[in-house]
């Protein structure tokens, strides 16, 4: 458990960077506009759904490491990989799964705010998250190897 902790946000992190540096602009580089716009909606829809799968499973071993700390009497029922996750798992689910159906919806002219502007929320939820499985992937890294 102490392993996947160490290692999950690392790789969590590196998914996230590749998505947002590498796989979401490069079809724009290449494609027509709309079918770009396609592709890389889809490539997000996977990074959602993969960060909901990572965010979970982080948050249930951050909450086991917790409650193995509170029984040796050296911790608390909550802990900061615990804060950050349910983070995570809140830019996941605001950025993607709130925002991109209003995105569909403003793409043809309805609601109040306008695609571009739905498009910035959603990359600043896209952002924070990153920020915060960056923080997630440090305090990891510090974090000392259990003893056999």
């Amino acid at each position: 458990m102490d392993r996947a902790l160490r290692l999950l946000p690392g790789l969590w992190l590196g998914w996230t960077l590749c998505v947002a540096l590498l796989a979401t602009p490069a079809p724009f580089a290449t494609l027509a506009t709309a079918d770009a716009g396609r592709v890389v909606g889809r490539m997000l829809a996977q990074e959602a759904y993969t960060s909901l799968a990572l965010g979970i499973v982080l948050l249930v071993l951050a909450r086991l490491q917790a409650r193995r700390a509170v029984a040796a009497g050296t911790g608390s029922q909550f802990n900061l990989a615990m804060a950050l996750a349910i983070g995570t798992l809140f830019c996941t689910i605001a950025g993607y799964f709130a925002v991109q159906p209003l995105m569909e919806a403003a793409r043809v002219g309805q609601g109040p705010l306008s695609f571009g502007q739905l498009h910035g929320v959603s990359a600043g939820f896209f952002l924070v998250k990153m920020a915060l499985l960056a923080v997630l992937a440090w305090r990891a890294s510090f974090r000392p190897a259990a003893s056999s």
